[in-house]
């Protein structure tokens, strides 16, 4: 008898050391808190353990990898498969004399304020972006004249067949907003440049970039990072919430979600929102902008996972 999903995904995780939960709620891990459950979801416990697990997977479970869930809409009928969540295994720090090793699940801000502890200068942009390392060096994360691609030595990573590789920024073929990992792969942790410079100096920095993000971002509502790309600059010189501006979609909503007053290119949870409501709102934005401006504006957060059926 051939077995089913289940009985070889429970095969698969036996030698596991993680913690394996199938059916398990996302929606609450989200910074927007809105979405369906993990069909499985696997927490594992260090990079070896994940190796192993991604070398035993079957070919055709679909794998999703999570970290902090600052910049995803996770739609209302979850993600099928198998869904990872870097947590307390991936979050070590080490300090150089020249560089901090980071885990993939660092809080981009804790790698900041470890850096200015340890009188490291350069990394002080991360306290400006929501979200964690591995998804930092995904997207090649950037703000305030900084961009992962600007300080970072390697990452290691896990494939999708479980070989551990260290890529060099090179390797790593870094853009606008993106990376050139592998389809599937999985960051473990990163060598992040710095430079030796007076604790209070950086300290100083940091603060000054956070009062202008709470000044400028609505950071204490149910959001999550800019919604859209900036536009290339050949084909707009106006960034994308001066177009959403333009367009008239401050304070739009849609269901329970909103476009921020504060900072147009955020979207916000009212408090009822759905994932499709949010969804929804940015494509709205997105038709309305190209309608007035001319600019197809590009999703900047990631939708995953399926919409919910009707009547479900």
């Amino acid at each position: 008898m051939t077995p089913t999903l289940d009985e070889m995904v429970r095969h698969t995780f036996a030698p596991a050391q993680g913690r394996l939960t199938p059916q398990a709620p996302l929606g609450a891990r989200t910074w927007f808190r809105v979405g369906g459950n993990a069909e499985w979801l696997y927490q594992p416990a260090d990079a070896q353990d994940l190796a192993t697990i991604m070398q035993r997977l079957p070919p055709e479970l679909p794998v999703t990898t999570l970290g902090a869930c600052s910049n995803v809409i996770i739609r209302d009928g979850g993600i099928d498969g198998l869904v990872i969540r870097l947590a307390r295994g991936f979050a070590a720090i080490e300090v150089e004399q020249d560089a901090l090793v980071v885990g993939s699940a660092c809080l981009d801000a804790t790698v900041a304020e470890q850096a200015a502890a340890a009188g490291l200068g350069g990394l002080e942009f991360l306290s400006g972006i929501p979200g964690s390392i591995g998804g930092a060096v995904r997207m090649n994360a950037g703000a305030y004249g900084c961009d992962i691609a600007s300080v970072l030595d390697w990452a290691e990573i896990i494939t999708r067949d479980g070989t551990l590789l260290r890529l060099d920024n090179a390797a790593l073929r870094f853009g606008y907003r993106r990376s050139g990992l592998p389809e599937g792969a999985t960051v473990t942790r990163a060598r992040l440049r710095a430079t030796p410079a007076n604790p209070a100096d950086i300290t100083a920095r940091i603060a000054e970039i956070r009062t202008s993000r709470e000044s400028t971002q609505p950071v204490r509502a149910r959001t999550g990072g800019s919604t859209f790309r900036n536009p290339d600059p050949a084909i707009s010189s106006r960034k994308a919430w001066e177009l959403v501006d333009a367009a008239g979609c401050r304070g739009l909503i849609v269901g329970g979600a909103q476009v921020s007053e504060k900072h147009c290119n955020f979207l916000l949870n009212l408090g009822d929102a759905t994932a499709a409501d949010l969804e929804g709102l940015g494509e709205e934005v997105r038709t309305r902008v190209a309608q007035h401006c001319g600019v197809s504006l590009q999703w900047e957060i990631k939708r995953l996972g399926k919409t919910k059926a009707s009547g479900q």
